[in-house]
């Protein structure tokens, strides 16, 4: 018996020093063979790799002007390195940047990784102090210096800026796939929604060690930000600010609250200038925009933060003769000889001119200069609505220019075929001469607007517009450059486009704008002004105008909402612009 017990302890001996051996074994191995493993994981348990937000690109206009640039601010975040922040600190915090609490504590919630969760940009120095004197007590907070947007002219050209803030929820969710984050600051509106990832640059990070409480005791390596790019404009900010000038004037002058003008080179396609009123500071955004100044904006019925210029959509008014006397011309349904006898009232729908004019006998170029209506009610009934859809839709109208900003909207192209899809009534032919005249089933913006009048002074070549002309990095690199783009050419006769040239250069000597422009003006122009019936109340005012006539290398388009007839009420904004772009030129 004695015996067996006796196998019985040796066995247990046996198992009781392999285990040890093994044990050994196993710490050896571990320690030889896997130590720097459990070193590198053991720092890994003190260490952080925090991102460092890369600088915004900037802007600069033609001439190599800054409009928007980045100065240095600094940003409150929290930085939940190795324990949650705490209820107190977040209260406190609150209190301190008069965010609300609740706000916080969903950025903490929507949190992941260790990026900084960002809850204040450009605080400050009197929060600052009391963060870094009372550091105790506000453990995981840090302060972190970040690059600010800023706006140097503030409303000007805020429509083709836009603007920058936070992302919201809605955003982040539509976006995650792109890489954004909780916190990340984005284009919003205009070029700096369109090139965001362009101007956002790479963002560089610091690999920080920390203390058992989550504090950053030393820097151990840092990866630099790459800057955004920056863009180079085709804007020439001094024409931008001639051209807003001309039209708060007006506004000022006649008491109307809303406009847009759109300036460009017709032989390229740059846009020089663009303004939309009213407008916003886009340095509102930057910080996330009170209560109060989002409740004026907001509640402005003219709607600061629409861009007139090309989501306006505009009944084209007599603007529109442009294309129904090109078309008629081309269809041959009247020679430029004919006259045609304006009786005073139209008999398709008692139709007659604004005023009751009666203009007589009129060939082509003096019906244009005079912006008869009778003779192209005639030409609408002449051609019927099909032919006249066709050539609208040859001048581009009825769809988006292709410009390089959010939102553009399409415009109508008068079209049997809309009316019939979206109100399942058939076409009348009284519709088709209000359409010749740009009224009825028409709409454009008063960027299409002046892409129309600068095919005519571009001999028929439609080029597509555009504001951004390079596009270069931190070290002065071209990364790519924007050319003119032809976007098509009118399918018409050379001679055609000559006679509707004489036509509009006639409405400025002897025509509807010639008590502007008269005989006085020192450069050659061709114009055509227009007014817009506007079932909500007063008649929108239309000028569009080119110059200089032989070589032409401006185009302006203007519109004045419930501004009245064109030639009182656009007609000067058009002046003082043509005035500003030829004085840039030396032409003046």
């Amino acid at each position: 018996m004695m015996s067996e017990y006796e196998n019985r302890l040796k066995i247990l001996s046996a198992l009781i020093i392999l285990t040890i051996m093994l044990l050994i074994a196993r710490a050896g191995y571990l320690q030889v063979y896997q130590g720097d493993e459990y070193v590198r994981r053991a720092d890994g348990n003190r260490t952080r790799l925090i991102p460092t937000m890369a600088p915004r690109g900037t802007f600069f206009d033609r001439n190599g002007l800054g409009v928007v640039e980045n100065r240095p601010g600094f940003t409150v975040s929290l930085l939940p390195l190795t324990a949650p922040i705490k209820p107190e600190v977040v209260e406190r915090v609150s209190k301190l940047l008069h965010v609300p609490q609740e706000e916080i504590e969903a950025k903490i919630e929507a949190h992941t990784g260790y990026e900084p969760i960002r809850i204040k940009s450009d605080v400050g120095p009197e929060a600052l102090t009391v963060i870094e004197e009372q550091s105790d007590l506000y453990p995981g907070v840090i302060i972190e210096v970040q690059a600010v947007r800023d706006y140097l002219f503030k409303e000007q050209g805020a429509h083709i800026l836009g603007y920058v803030s936070e992302i919201s929820d809605m955003e982040l969710e539509e976006r995650k796939s792109e890489g954004y984050k909780t916190g990340d600051i984005i284009g919003q509106f205009g070029l700096e929604r369109i090139y965001d990832k362009d101007l956002r640059g790479v963002n560089g990070g610091e690999l920080v060690e920390v203390d058992v409480t989550g504090k950053p005791v030393q820097i151990l390596g840092q990866k630099d930000p790459r800057s955004g790019y920056d863009f180079h404009l085709t804007i020439d900010w001094r024409l931008q600010a001639a051209t807003e000038k001309a039209v708060d004037d007006q506004l000022n002058l006649i008491g109307a609250k809303a406009a847009a003008a759109v300036v460009m080179n017709p032989q390229t396609g740059e846009v020089l200038a663009l303004v939309s009123r009213p407008a916003f500071d886009p340095n509102l955004f930057v910080h996330g925009i009170s209560e109060t100044n989002w409740k004026k904006i907001n509640e402005n019925p003219f709607d600061p933060l629409g861009n007139k210029a090309i989501t306006g959509e505009y009944p084209p008014g007599s603007t529109f003769k442009i294309v129904t006397g090109t078309a008629a011309l081309s269809e041959e349904v009247v020679t430029p000889t004919e006259l045609i006898l304006d009786t005073g009232v139209y008999w398709l729908g008692e139709k007659g001119n604004a005023g009751g004019e009666v203009l007589g006998w009129l060939d082509f170029t003096s019906a244009l200069a005079h912006s008869d209506n009778y003779y192209f009610y005639e030409m609408g009934y002449r051609l019927g609505v099909d032919r006249l859809e066709k050539y609208a839709r040859m001048f581009g109208l009825g769809e988006k220019t292709g410009i390089n900003l959010p939102y553009e909207a399409e415009g109508l192209a008068p079209s049997r075929a809309y009316k019939e899809e979206y109100l399942d009534e058939e076409w009348y032919d009284s519709e088709t001469v209000d359409a010749a005249i740009g009224q009825g089933f028409n709409l454009v913006t008063p960027l299409q607007a002046a892409m129309v009048m600068g095919e005519i002074a571009a001999n028929g070549q439609r080029y597509q517009p555009y504001l951004v002309s390079k596009v270069v990095d931190a070290e002065g690199t071209v990364v790519k450059e924007y050319k003119p783009k032809l976007l098509s050419t009118l399918d018409v006769p050379p001679d055609v486009i000559k006679l509707v040239q004489q036509g509009l250069r006639d409405v400025t000597k002897e025509g509807t704008a010639a008590g502007v422009f008269g005989a006085y003006f020192p450069v050659d122009i061709a114009g055509k002004t227009g007014t817009a019936e506007n079932p909500q109340g007063a008649d929108h005012g239309w000028f569009v105008a080119y110059g200089p006539f032989n070589n032409p290398n401006i185009v302006v388009s203007v519109i004045v909402e419930n501004g009245g007839f064109g030639s009182q009420s656009a007609v000067p904004i058009g002046k003082k612009i043509l005035e500003a772009a030829f004085s840039l030129a030396g032409l003046m």
